[in-house]
């Protein structure tokens, strides 16, 4: 539907007459009439009847006002939504838990101002085609697996090196232990079900398991960090590994034990991608308040692999 039309319809239903109509709209009669004239046909009603005092609304008129009121607010909606500087920043995050939203609360602390919105996608081809799109001003992710460059057009920035920490339950062979070392979690079941093959994540822990002889299984489906905190507090056999940074919350029971994981300490990158022409401006505060905030990458004693986002 001609939206020019339906302005045109309520110009002239709030006003009574075509000529008031006309001239709030900066436009003839006769362009009143004939966008009048093209509705009715469009819609195969009258919308008005001309009387001695200009024009009223038939039966038909009346019903179709607040519609069309909708039309142009939704209208509004839609371009206010996409608008520069008016609509949200839209963020993806991996997970609400994870080192990500972490960064992302701290800059929303720091910048109370700017509106966000969050999103959870799936892995970094969905983030990077959703940036592609608009649909997203930035996400976001950890590394670019083997063989995915990212496109020219997508621009990154390094703003964490989160360690690796190895969770067990209380009656695990290592819930004892200071420290472990990868060598010492070699013979030992390391359980991570939402490890899901394709996804970048996913390329970091295949590397880590072809270089240190890890076991590292995906069996199962992911109930989320909630069954899996239940599972490792309750099965000595078992083990899994976490991001330092994650935020997680058990119940005194678990007696759960986070482990530091050393010689070396594998760490998990993670990037803020974006689109270059992108013109957002708070995107420019993100980048710039990650930028000020990030550490410089450790190097010695740490284990990335050789493909991580390094821009």
């Amino acid at each position: 539907m001609d939206l020019d039309t339906v302005r045109t319809f309520l110009a002239a239903a709030d006003a009574g007459q075509f000529q008031e109509a006309a001239a709030e709209l900066g436009v003839t009669q006769q362009a009143v009439s004939k966008r009048i004239a093209a509705l009715e046909r469009s819609l195969g009603v009258r919308l008005f009847t001309r009387t001695s005092r200009g024009a009223e609304l038939t039966i038909d008129g009346q019903a179709f006002l607040p519609h069309a009121r909708e039309l142009l607010r939704v209208a509004e909606r839609a371009a206010a939504s996409v608008r520069t500087g008016r609509r949200p920043l839209r963020v993806d995050v991996i997970n609400s838990r994870g080192a990500a939203s972490g960064l992302l609360r701290g800059f929303y602390r720091a910048h109370p101002d700017v509106e966000l919105d969050v999103l959870m996608l799936h892995d970094i081809e969905a983030a990077v085609a959703a940036i592609r799109s608009g649909e997203i001003d930035a996400s976001f992710r950890a590394v670019a697996a083997p063989g995915r460059p990212l496109p020219e057009d997508i621009k990154s920035l390094r703003v964490l090196d989160e360690t690796l920490e190895l969770l067990t339950g209380p009656a695990h062979a290592l819930a004892g232990a200071r420290s472990v070392t990868l060598t010492q979690l070699v013979g030992h079941r390391i359980w991570m079900p939402g490890v899901v093959p394709g996804t970048e994540w996913a390329a970091y822990y295949d590397d880590l398991v072809a270089e240190f002889g890890l076991t590292i299984e995906a069996t199962g489906p992911n109930f989320g960090s909630d069954a899996l905190l239940d599972t490792i507090a309750d099965t000595p056999a078992l083990a899994t590994l976490i991001g330092g940074q994650s935020r997680l919350v058990w119940p005194t029971g678990h007696a759960l034990r986070r482990i530091p994981v050393t010689d070396p300490t594998p760490v998990y990158p993670h990037s803020l991608l974006w689109h270059r022409a992108n013109p957002h401006p708070a995107l420019a505060t993100l980048r710039t308040h990650l930028a000020s905030t990030a550490a410089d990458h450790a190097t010695t004693g740490t284990w990335t692999p050789n493909w991580v986002l390094q821009r």
